[in-house]
């Protein structure tokens, strides 16, 4: 087995599940210790650390709303605390609701925009202090197909995710003098579980979208595309979106 980041530790934002899961999963499979964050789901987290623990590594599981500052603040004390140093950040966690335009309210705008793209900005902000102590430091966002595309009930989490191509690039300019990359990777027709409590029921446009390949992705599908991004092969990445969708743009 390859260990390529052997000696690193990854936090990733919302892993109760699915993408968030295989993610962790992965950079424990690589080696790294994992901090793993939930929501709320602390039932979830914790099988997704037991899955990290048996590839072989530690995890540490945190909790709470990322769209508060001084939540993000406390959680990342803590995870940079666990095992001393952090090197990566994926900011994956999301919700998805699906709402007429005219019926969103704008307490629901600002849930969306809250969870979607000020944690993106809160998390990666307040990691800072490790990630520049750190020489292979990277941070992934994850994206959404939509925000490329569009879709009809979708408006802010579309605006949202759009937001996070544009904060990528942003940031990329920003911290490369610190030697941190930053890129963004965007999941499209993967084969995920979705909460209908949560907000993140099927959405309609999933009934009718097709790609090239005839088939949907795994979680697994992305999480390579983020171990590259945050592996040796990738440290001369920055500020590029990458697409993983079995080439959905082309059908």
């Amino acid at each position: 087995m390859m260990e390529d980041l052997k000696g690193r530790v990854c936090l990733v934002t919302g892993a109760s599940r699915n993408i968030g899961r295989a993610i962790a999963v992965s950079f424990a499979e690589q080696g790294a210790d994992v901090v793993v964050h939930v929501a709320r789901d602390l039932e979830a987290g914790a099988e997704t650390v037991a899955a990290v623990q048996a590839a072989g590594t530690r995890a540490k599981l945190v909790s709470g709303n990322l769209a508060d500052p001084e939540v993000v603040k406390d959680m990342m004390e803590n995870a940079a605390g666990a095992f001393g140093q952090l090197d990566v950040v994926v900011n994956n966690a999301a919700i998805r609701p699906e709402a007429a335009f005219g019926d969103i309210t704008y307490q629901g705008w600002r849930d969306v925009m809250g969870t979607n793209l000020d944690s993106v900005f809160l998390v990666s902000q307040a990691a800072l202090g490790p990630l520049r102590a750190s020489d292979q430091a990277a941070i992934v966002n994850i994206g959404g197909m939509t925000a490329h595309k569009g879709a009809a009930h979708r408006a802010h989490v579309v605006a949202a995710k759009a937001g996070v191509v544009g904060l990528t690039k942003a940031m990329a300019h920003d911290l490369a003098v610190d030697g941190i990359t930053v890129n963004c990777v965007v999941p499209g027709l993967i084969d995920t579980q979705r909460l209908t409590a949560a907000g993140n029921a099927d959405p309609k446009h999933r009934g009718t979208a097709t790609n090239l390949l005839g088939r949907r992705g795994l979680p697994q599908d992305v999480a390579a595309a983020v171990l590259y991004l945050v592996g040796p092969s990738g440290r001369y990445v920055t500020g590029e979106t990458m697409h993983v969708n079995g080439g959905a743009y082309l059908s």
